[in-house]
């Protein structure tokens, strides 16, 4: 559950029926887990990793290479209009609504394709919560 480097979970505490544990996760969340499942003891080494800084764009390079992760990332605001949908225009802004469908053409679907909502949360932080915890439709 917490094997990356520098991290540990936390035993918040356990049922009553002793058959489950609750562990607070390096993300925050609590998990109810079996209390049968072992567990290694103390804070996985590596802890400072990614404080050291990249002082380099090359390093940065290699990093996202392994990852498989696009780098490095361009804005399409900041590229001219033949390169992006949002490109060109004397200042950086979209121009243009940034949803789009998901039946789309593939030059037309950048932004934020088949976008359930977009915008402000309004309301009550108990509608947030509801709203944001709804289940996934398939």
């Amino acid at each position: 559950m917490a094997r990356s480097s520098g991290t540990s979970a936390i035993i918040m505490g356990r049922s009553d029926d002793g058959n489950s544990v609750r562990v607070k996760l390096p993300s925050g969340d609590r998990k109810a887990l079996p209390s049968e499942w072992r567990a290694m003891i103390g804070v996985i080494s590596g802890g400072g990793r990614a404080d050291k800084p990249v002082m380099k764009a090359g390093n940065n390079f290699h990093k996202f290479r392994v990852k498989r992760k696009k780098y490095p990332y361009v804005r399409g605001v900041a590229v001219n209009p033949v390169d992006h949908k949002f490109g060109g225009g004397n200042h950086q802004h979209l121009g243009a609504p940034a949803t789009v469908s998901r039946r789309a053409t593939p030059g037309q679907k950048v932004g934020k394709v088949a976008a359930r909502r977009t915008g402000l949360l309004r309301g009550s932080k108990k509608n947030k919560v509801a709203i944001m915890d709804q289940p996934k439709k398939k």
